[in-house]
């Protein structure tokens, strides 16, 4: 790889980050020099314009030819931050994660349950209430069928905040790899209203109890093993 493209790769990623830190501080405008302001302006408008593509076609409509013109800028421009339609998707699908982690966290603030289904159950209410807000989050990454799809890093933060609510509201005994375990429940959520949603075009009371009950009973046979 030469230097100069070394650089640029280097800088893409700085500006990734920065737009990734940007969904955690309130909506507070960051101080940056006037040439990454420009550039984080940019990629935020790719973005959202891909977003708001995605809320009224399918997720073949979307396209960099599409995306460039919606958004009022050279093709140039979008391919100079995202080379390929993935990188906005892949993008786009880690904002919407962090965004449904928000959305989840201050859901839970007024929820306690009174049992680890209804914990669980609290959980996948608020995850299916994001999706159904927003129906670009759902074709991406609820119906999508191809790459790329959400990794285990993403749902990261989700798995947190669902162990915290579990752990605030009725407590857990000392078990063994307590974060890996709810990452993999986290990942059945996921997975489950995936299916759900594929099968039915539409997240279901069906999604709901079956994401509910499968990870009740991996989280119950996990808490049934000595640590």
């Amino acid at each position: 790889m030469s230097h100069e493209r070394h650089n640029i790769l280097n800088y893409k990623k700085k500006l990734y980050l920065i737009v990734i830190f940007r969904t955690n501080v309130d909506n507070k405008r960051m101080i940056l020099p006037a040439k990454q302001q420009r550039s984080l302006d940019r990629i935020n408008k790719i973005l959202d314009t891909a977003e708001l593509i995605l809320e009224h076609e399918p997720l073949s409509a979307l396209s960099i030819a599409k995306i460039s013109v919606e958004a009022g800028l050279k093709r140039t421009s979008t391919y100079k931050f995202f080379e390929t339609t993935d990188d906005i998707k892949l993008t786009l699908i880690q904002r919407y994660v962090e965004t449904c982690n928000e959305v989840l966290s201050v859901d839970l603030q007024t929820h306690v349950g009174a049992d680890y289904s209804r914990c669980l159950k609290n959980c996948v209410n608020s995850i299916i209430g994001f999706f159904n807000a927003r129906p670009g989050a759902q074709k991406l990454i609820l119906e999508n069928t191809v790459s790329p799809a959400v990794t285990s890093s993403d749902l990261h933060k989700i798995a947190a905040t669902i162990l915290k609510h579990v752990e605030g509201s009725i407590g857990l005994p000392n078990m063994f790899n307590k974060t890996g375990v709810f990452l993999v429940i986290t990942q059945v959520i996921f997975s489950i209203l995936s299916l759900n949603a594929k099968e039915n075009n539409e997240l279901t009371e069906v999604g709901l109890n079956e994401a509910v009950r499968a990870s009740n009973a991996y989280l119950l046979s996990c808490l049934a093993t000595p640590a």
